[in-house]
C-alpha cells in the first residue's frame, strides 16, 4: 500500500467516513472517539512528513554514524583545501553533515563557517582551521 492511500484512508476516519463506502459512521462508532480522532490526525501528519522525506533526495550515506577512518580522512580533505562539492560527493553526505563534523573535530568553530564558505577564500579557512576553538576568531 502507497502512504498516500493509507492517508486518505487515515483522513477518511479521521473525519468520521467509512473508507471503503463513504458513508458517515454511527456517533457510538470507535473512530468518533475524540481520542481516536487526535491519534489519527497525529498518524496523518507523521504519514505527511514521511512521505516529503522520501521524496527528497537524500547522499547515500545520510544519517549513517562516522568512524575514526573517515574522521581523519575529512581531516586531510579539508586541510588540503579540498572543493566543498568533492568533500560532500566523497563522504556522501550533506553540507549540514560535514560542516557539524569539522565542528565536532574543532576544525572549524560554526557549521555556517563551512556550508557558507566561499570555495575561493582558502586562506580563511587555515586560519580558521589553525586557531585553537577556544580563541575569539
Amino acid at each position: 500500500m502507497e502512504i498516500s492511500q493509507a492517508k486518505q484512508i487515515i483522513e477518511a476516519l479521521s473525519n468520521g467516513i467509512d473508507p471503503t463506502t463513504g458513508e458517515i459512521l454511527p456517533k457510538n462508532h470507535l473512530f468518533n472517539d475524540p481520542d481516536i480522532i487526535r491519534a489519527l490526525y497525529v498518524a496523518t501528519e507523521q504519514l505527511t512528513k514521511a512521505e516529503k522525506n522520501m521524496n527528497r533526495k537524500l547522499p547515500e550515506n545520510a544519517g549513517k554514524p562516522w568512524n575514526e577512518a573517515l574522521d581523519n580522512e575529512l581531516k586531510s580533505m579539508y586541510l588540503a583545501e579540498t572543493d566543498k562539492k568533492e568533500i560532500c560527493r566523497h563522504f556522501g553526505r550533506t553540507a549540514g553533515s560535514i560542516s557539524a563534523r569539522l565542528v565536532r573535530l574543532g576544525l572549524i568553530q560554526s557549521s555556517d563557517e563551512f556550508r557558507y564558505f566561499s570555495e575561493s577564500s582558502f586562506s580563511t579557512r587555515r586560519t580558521i582551521a589553525s586557531k585553537p576553538p577556544w580563541l575569539p576568531t
